[in-house]
């Protein structure tokens, strides 16, 4: 609130000075008395003025918060994708390293997988020595906490495997299982308190952690299930668990595999029968009869997740495949918010069929061979291909003529 404004409005803005020579702002107005009134200089009839003004602002304020009861932690069943990552060959590492050493290695591990759970919404529930325990789906659920857990493992094996401590080579092991469990209970006492989770899937990630190899990622069924072809993966078989009878099925994630749609990735090529969706397809196919007929049209498909956009899409993509037509597509991903060209790299990455295994001077030759057919000029392949070198896993430097430098082998990485 303004006190100019204020005292305008009781026709008293003859006192504005004063009460800004005073300090006095709006969090201190209401507090003001008679006496303090008369300090300002304010007249008598002035001062009664005030006074009535000042009881209308306190019985318009809100009541002050009363202090809050604490609040009791209530147990609650939900799924829950647990991610244990441990660091390899710590134990040897700790007979090598003076123990000050150690523990600024095992400091620097800490906080780079903190930092990489941290970035996909994840929970760092509890640090065990070189073991981190991390939840995701609790306190914050997401729809893919299985696909960030899995986003998370990867990008903590690469973060930790960058480090450069005491001059030690670090590689992370992670596990990964999903499944219900009651998470909630507070156990224990003071600083040691903590939120329990009970169940399976605890135990389960932490078996495959200390199952899985050197800077892998190794996953339940659960957690397979969720993620379909978003990954690519190694099967394992059937991995023998201590505790649990049973083999138990686990794959080896590899990478974020190359297929361009989510929706695919998730629902497969067999798609179920479309379902009361006929007057939305009915008007995307009278918009598609118009643009044929050289009236342009763009259609916005809008809705919250899981309403049935992709699948709508998908319909129309399936009735104008016997036409003529071109197909564009372009994705977002929440796990690539600092890059706001990824839709169009992303689209270069699978038009011009980059593998992950190729060099950067074999998907610099593919991406040639996709822009070759707009006929670009020698300088557009470095402006195109510059942003797109996160993606080649190595940075590209161009000389001046890009097509000469190729041919004569001076490519720099």
């Amino acid at each position: 609130m303004d006190i100019g404004i204020w005292l305008r409005g009781l026709g008293l803005q003859q006192y504005e000075l004063a009460f800004r020579d005073n300090a006095i702002d709006a969090e201190s107005l209401p507090d003001l008395t008679e006496g303090d009134l008369e300090k300002l200089g304010v007249l008598l009839g002035h001062r009664k003025r005030i006074l009535r003004a000042l009881e209308d602002l306190r019985a318009a304020a809100p009541p002050a918060p009363s202090p809050a009861a604490p609040v009791r932690a209530e147990a609650e069943r939900r799924q829950l994708t647990v991610m244990f990552c441990d660091l390899a060959g710590s134990t040897a590492l700790s007979a090598r390293l003076d123990p000050e050493d150690y523990r600024e290695v095992i400091t620097a591990y800490h906080r780079a997988v903190a930092d990489v759970v941290r970035s996909f919404d994840g929970l760092v529930a509890k640090y065990m020595g070189d073991g981190v325990l991390v939840y995701f789906g609790y306190p914050q659920a997401h729809e893919d906490d299985a696909e960030r857990a899995v986003r998370a493992g990867l990008a903590c094996i690469d973060a930790v495997g960058r480090l450069d401590v005491k001059s030690v080579k670090l590689q992370a092991r992670i596990g990964i299982a999903t499944g219900l469990v009651v998470v909630g209970d507070l156990i224990g006492e003071g600083s040691a308190q903590e939120q329990s989770v009970v169940g399976e899937t605890p135990n389960l990630a932490a078996r495959l952690q200390a199952l899985a190899e050197s800077e892998t990622v190794v996953i339940a069924a659960g957690t397979r299930r969720l993620l379909g072809d978003l990954f690519e993966y190694r099967d394992l078989g059937g991995v023998e668990v201590k505790g649990i009878a049973a083999p138990v099925p686990a794959w080896q994630v590899l990478r974020p595999s190359a297929v361009a749609s989510r929706f695919e990735a998730l629902r497969g090529a067999a798609l179920t029968p479309l379902v009361g969706r006929e007057e939305e397809i009915d008007l995307l196919v009278r918009r598609w009869a118009r643009a044929k007929a050289g009236d342009g049209q763009v259609v916005l498909i809008s809705g919250e997740p899981g309403i049935g956009k992709s699948r709508i899409t998908a319909e129309l993509e399936g009735r104008l495949r016997a036409e003529l037509h071109i197909r564009l597509r372009y994705f977002c991903s929440p796990y690539c918010r600092d890059s706001a060209l990824y839709p169009f790299i992303d689209q270069l990455w699978h038009a011009a069929e980059f593998g992950h295994s190729d060099p950067p001077t074999a998907k610099l030759e593919k991406l040639e061979a996709l822009l070759s057919r707009a006929a670009p000029r020698d300088e557009d392949v470095p402006l195109v291909a510059d942003p797109c070198h996160w993606r080649f896993r190595s940075a590209i430097r161009y000389p001046t003529s890009a097509r000469s430098a190729r041919k004569n082998g001076h490519w720099k990485r």
